[in-house]
């Protein structure tokens, strides 16, 4: 027998593309749903739709796995004597403690106390500073009083491509947050779900169109550049999730009823095929789960559980990026991707949608 093939080279250049700056959304459609949204299918090329489409290129049994994450307002700025540092949360850990990236984390020592502006009487004690601007931030106990106190001194951690000079407006606290946010713990919104609305849900429910919902709390990583020039050297922060046994066993009644699962962004993409691992039966590919995910989905991936995947569209040299040309066909995904640039589509948080079908794995 001969011995198997060695995985495709990566390399991230491979994923770079040109992209003009007007082209970055910096406010997302009104109405949410107005957005446009590219529609690449098993095959042919992309067809131009809208999000309001949605409902006639889904079914009836088909499963809409979306994410209730919730965006908190992350960003804070605090002081340790005459030194000032910007703090971004990232996951909670529990009993009071954050991890949170810190800009000038060099001035943190352990014991310090950080006492954040805007919120008085509230200060973070540092536990751990791991040398890379990763610092571990104790709160204290009363999570209540910490959640009041990001209401009032935080600032919603809006992507560094959405252009907010003088910090983030009134506004973004509603648009950076989708109609499914319940159970806070996001520093970045799962931004395919930005598009829906009342109405839309309403035109899929009566589509037949079920929906599962899963968490996963999106962290700060998702905003750092890739530095490797081979992608695999890559490593992503590990973020919390849960697929419920009712998630699930929605999630898994999808194809033996003639249905196709619906991962609504990369995140529930993500987690879905975290829950799928280790499990054999591809007609119910997903099991509950609960804990921490690092899962890194490069081209070469063989995807278990999700049929299709509705995603924004995102940065050159990205995992992101890479996730979807994993999932839909690496050349397909950039053949879309430039008839998106000449089509003058909006890209990133607050842009349109593509709605990609799975299909076969390709090396750059």
């Amino acid at each position: 027998m001969p011995a198997p093939a060695d995985p495709p080279a990566l390399r991230t250049e491979d994923f770079d593309f040109a992209l003009p700056e007007a082209l970055i959304a910096q406010a997302p459609a009104r109405p949410r749903d107005a957005a446009r949204m590219l529609v690449l299918g098993p095959d042919g090329p992309p067809q131009d739709r809208g999000v309001r489409d949605l409902p006639a290129l889904l079914g009836p049994g088909d499963v809409m796995v979306v994410n209730d994450t919730r965006v908190i307002p992350a960003r804070l700025r605090g002081r340790r004597g005459a030194a000032r540092v910007e703090i971004l949360l990232n996951r909670a850990e529990g009993g009071g403690l954050w991890q949170a990236l810190v800009r000038n984390a060099r001035r943190l020592r352990p014991g310090d106390a950080v006492a954040i502006e805007g919120a008085e009487g509230l200060a973070a004690r540092v536990v751990e500073n791991a040398g890379d601007g990763t610092v571990t931030l104790d709160f204290g106990p009363d999570q209540a009083a910490l959640a009041a106190a990001l209401e009032r001194a935080g600032e919603v951690p809006l992507p560094p491509y959405i252009a907010r000079p003088e910090g983030p407006r009134p506004e973004d606290r509603e648009d950076y947050q989708t109609v499914f946010a319940r159970r806070p713990g996001a520093v970045a919104a799962p931004t395919a779900s930005l598009h829906f609305t009342p109405a839309l849900l309403a035109a899929l429910e009566a589509r037949g169109v079920r929906r599962a919902t899963v968490t996963l709390h999106v962290g700060a990583g998702t905003f750092l550049p890739l530095r490797t020039e081979d992608p695999r050297a890559h490593r992503l922060h590990a973020e919390w999730g849960e697929v419920t046994e009712e998630a699930a066993a929605l999630i898994n009644a999808a194809r033996p009823a003639g249905g196709r699962i619906l991962a609504v962004g990369t995140t529930a993409l993500r987690l879905l095929e975290t829950a799928a691992q280790g499990v054999e039966d591809p007609a119910r590919p997903v099991r509950p789960f609960r804990g921490l995910t690092d899962l890194y989905l490069l081209p070469g991936h063989r995807f278990r559980a999700a049929d299709l995947l509705m995603t924004n569209f995102h940065l050159p040299r990205s995992t992101l990026f890479m996730l979807a040309c994993a999932f839909a066909g690496t050349a397909r995904v950039k053949a879309a991707y430039a008839h998106a640039v000449a089509a003058g589509y909006r890209f990133y948080s607050y842009g349109d949608a593509t709605l990609l079908a799975h299909g076969p794995e390709a090396a750059p």
